[in-house]
């Protein structure tokens, strides 16, 4: 088992990291506390693991609630569900809510315990890649908005995260590639080594091999707790890891949610975050062409919807929580593993970036 803690003073958490870590209580039961405990889970997960988690976790007994699977109910109805039971069994400041599943359980669990009464105890027990990877770690909490993702959240640290690699194993092909973009990004934002170690391995981390995947996850979770230990609201370094996302939450809005998978829509965010790098003169075209291709190798998208208007677009990307009085910032790239934050970007730039298609990163217009 590896441990990666997140540094932040009276609120630092560890994250253990490991094979079959659900069959070790010990490993949570410190941070459960003396309270109830209510498991958060869905309709998918919840006949893989919530018996175990019960059994394993909660020998003094604990409730649970199995809540619709997909990015369409992260929202506040979803929310109130999770208060109402917490009401009708009255649930006190000492208790604990356990999110067991992925990015969406986690960051609606997150955010009901963040309110709940001012605030509760809550573990992350992720289990997709994409939250093991990134969106467990952190503290970033909320749900959707129909006008724009995750508009609605705060920002709440759990007590500790357990990451199970085993679970990985019953994770769709299609989960497993979403998830790859949000490890495809952290060496693009800071860890070119990292990167080109991604290239070289991709079919062995898609066929999830044990070895290679327990490192994706250790360096990610490494990489993520570093940052947030710098900048836990993201007033600054923080912001980095939206690298793709302002482009990916508009396609994910305007599509519907759930049509487009989280990571599908950063994945194509990024190659057209890396079109408009290459656009301005910052990020040489045979590096914007490498990190198209590498997501290629993933069996991720690399273009974007064509059903989107420019128009929607820069609707929906002034709203974006990186705007400033209403002007749209972009994450960019200099290079490989040397991203950063700029407000500057001219328009008819972007506008051949949004207009580009599936020729992003071969420098064409149309």
């Amino acid at each position: 088992m590896l441990t990666v803690n997140v540094e932040l003073a009276d609120r630092s958490y560890p994250i253990f990291i490991g094979k079959e870590l659900l069959e070790q209580p010990e490993l949570l039961l410190p941070y459960i506390g003396k309270g109830k405990v209510l498991v958060v889970t869905n309709e998918v997960v919840a006949p893989l693991y919530l018996e175990k988690v019960q059994t394993a976790l909660c020998s003094s007994g604990c409730d649970a609630l199995v809540i619709p699977d997909g990015e369409q109910h992260k929202n506040l109805d979803t929310v109130i569900q999770i208060y109402d039971r917490l009401l009708a069994e009255k649930f006190d400041r000492s208790s604990t809510l356990i999110a067991l599943g992925g990015g969406v359980v986690g960051d609606i669990t997150g955010f009901a315990a963040a309110t709940y009464q001012r605030g509760i105890n809550f573990i992350q027990i992720p289990t997709t890649l994409l939250a093991q990877v990134d969106s467990s770690v952190g503290g970033k909490t909320g749900v959707n908005h129909p006008q724009g993702k995750n508009m609605i959240g705060a920002f709440y640290q759990p007590q500790c995260v357990l990451v199970d690699t085993s679970v990985l194993s019953t994770l769709p092909k299609r989960e497993v590639k979403a998830g790859l973009a949000e490890v495809v990004k952290y060496g693009l934002i800071n860890a070119a080594d990292f990167f080109t170690w991604l290239e070289q391995h991709a079919d062995g981390i898609l066929q999830l091999d044990p070895e290679l995947v327990s490192n994706v996850v250790k360096v990610c979770c490494e990489q993520k707790a570093s940052i947030v230990a710098k900048d836990e609201r993201e007033s600054g370094v923080r912001a980095l890891l939206n690298l793709g996302h302002t482009f990916g939450h508009a396609i994910e809005t305007a599509m519907g949610y759930g049509t487009w998978l989280h990571g599908e829509a950063v994945a194509a965010g990024m190659v057209m975050a890396a079109d408009l790098s290459m656009r301005m003169g910052w990020l040489d075209q045979s590096q914007a062409l490498r990190i198209k291709s590498t997501l290629a190798k993933f069996g991720m998208p690399v273009a974007p919807p064509a059903a989107i208007s420019t128009e929607t677009y820069i609707d929906l990307m002034s709203s974006d929580k990186k705007a400033e009085r209403g002007r749209i910032r972009f994450i960019v790239l200099r290079a490989i593993g040397e991203a950063f934050l700029q407000g500057d970007i001219d328009a008819e730039f972007v506008k051949q970036t949004l207009t580009a298609g599936d020729r992003l990163c071969l420098g064409d217009s149309a």
